[in-house]
């Protein structure tokens, strides 16, 4: 047994050399969920355990893309790009799914956030567009518009897929977003 720990070990260090990747590699990958027209102007960061991030790739742009491979509940591939001024909720909410791992008490943690009107706002009008999957070959794009506390009164969609169509998900919140059919 003892002599198979070093063995263990060393396959795994071996196996994290093999998935590392380079910078170029980590904005590349980024890079995938972004517009083709925005790509180029893209700023790309890196999450850090503490919820801060560091910047791999300065942007012309408003357009932020990352990594989100491995972090908590999402796909073995996972990208995501979404407005600059949206980092401090984004790290709002990274904090939450790393340190609460039940769904149900994720929801409460995020509810008590938006009812003591301390959950950060998304940028009205903004776009988060996830792209994830098994793989990059099998990963589909979602893209929500934020519309944070938007209501069927206030811009006309309806709150409910059931009409068809774009519709407001999490109305009368700073999470309502537009969902979009299809995406």
């Amino acid at each position: 047994m003892k002599r198979m720990i070093p063995v263990v070990l060393s396959i795994l260090a071996v196996s994290a050399v093999a998935f590392a990747q380079t910078p170029a590699e980590t904005i590349e990958k980024a890079l995938l969920a972004a517009p083709r027209q925005m790509k180029e102007g893209a700023t790309v960061i890196k999450w850090k355990p503490d919820f801060t991030y560091e910047t791999l790739k300065k942007g012309t742009n408003k357009l932020v893309c990352y990594d989100r491979t491995g972090q908590p509940g999402q796909q073995p591939f996972a990208v995501e790009c979404t407005s600059m001024a949206n980092l401090d909720r984004v790290a709002q909410s990274l904090k939450i799914e790393a340190t609460v791992p039940d769904k149900k008490e994720q929801r409460a943690a995020f509810e008590a956030l938006e009812k003591s009107g301390k959950w950060t706002k998304p940028e009205f009008g903004s776009l988060w567009i996830h792209l994830s999957g098994p793989s990059p070959a099998m990963a589909r794009q979602h893209v929500t518009i934020a519309v944070p506390g938007a209501t069927t009164q206030s811009l006309g969609f309806p709150e409910n897929p059931q009409q068809g169509g774009v519709w407001i998900m999490e109305a009368g919140t700073s999470a309502a977003h537009l969902m979009t059919p299809g995406s």
